[in-house]
């Protein structure tokens, strides 16, 4: 049976909350989105993985953190990254390959950089993704509403596949711990 991890992907107060960078769109619902992952997951004693950008916050040790609704447990592994990608120049793929992970659960932000690069790169990694439809987020650019950002990633990355690993997008209010991807291999 393949293991499930959940990634909590740069769920940062300057993010979230800002003001620097945040704060996200419908922060109170993808805050309590992730916050329903992943105590589901806890419940079911999957890992649960975060990622921190130092690059957030970096002036500001308090929009470094992540965020105090959803901050992990002592024993709970937290990654700091300095690049888009969360398994760049990091020991996530190493943590992953060592809990026997082969499905990523994932959520956090930002939708179009740090939330895309990771699962795109998951799978040329090795891994099956599940991207959590409502629970990633970002904030408005200078073409686009964060609306639109995270509705055109939800539609692009469902079906993302890269030889033998694939990114399926599924609302938090489905089976996302079951490893679906199974069913088309």
């Amino acid at each position: 049976m393949s293991k499930t991890a959940v990634l909590v992907i740069d769920a940062q107060v300057g993010i979230i909350e800002g003001p620097s960078i945040g704060p996200v769109f419908r922060k109170e619902q993808v805050l309590e989105v992730m916050k329903n992952v992943i105590e589901r997951a806890r419940e079911d004693n999957l890992p649960v993985i975060y990622v921190q950008d130092l690059d957030v916050g970096a002036n500001n040790p308090e929009e470094q953190k992540i965020h105090p609704s959803i901050a992990p447990q002592e024993t709970e592994f937290v990654i700091q990254k300095t690049a888009t990608n969360a398994f760049y120049l990091t020991t996530l793929s190493e943590t992953l390959k060592e809990l026997n992970v082969e499905h990523l659960v994932i959520v956090g932000c930002k939708t179009e950089f740090c939330v895309d690069t990771t699962s795109r790169s998951a799978t040329v990694l090795g891994f099956d993704v599940t991207l959590v439809a409502d629970g990633h987020s970002t904030t408005d650019n200078n073409v686009l509403s964060a609306e639109q950002i995270i509705a055109h990633h939800n539609c692009n990355l469902h079906g993302l596949d890269n030889v033998n690993h694939f990114i399926l997008v599924r609302n938090s209010t489905e089976s996302i711990f079951e490893h679906k991807h199974l069913e088309y291999k």
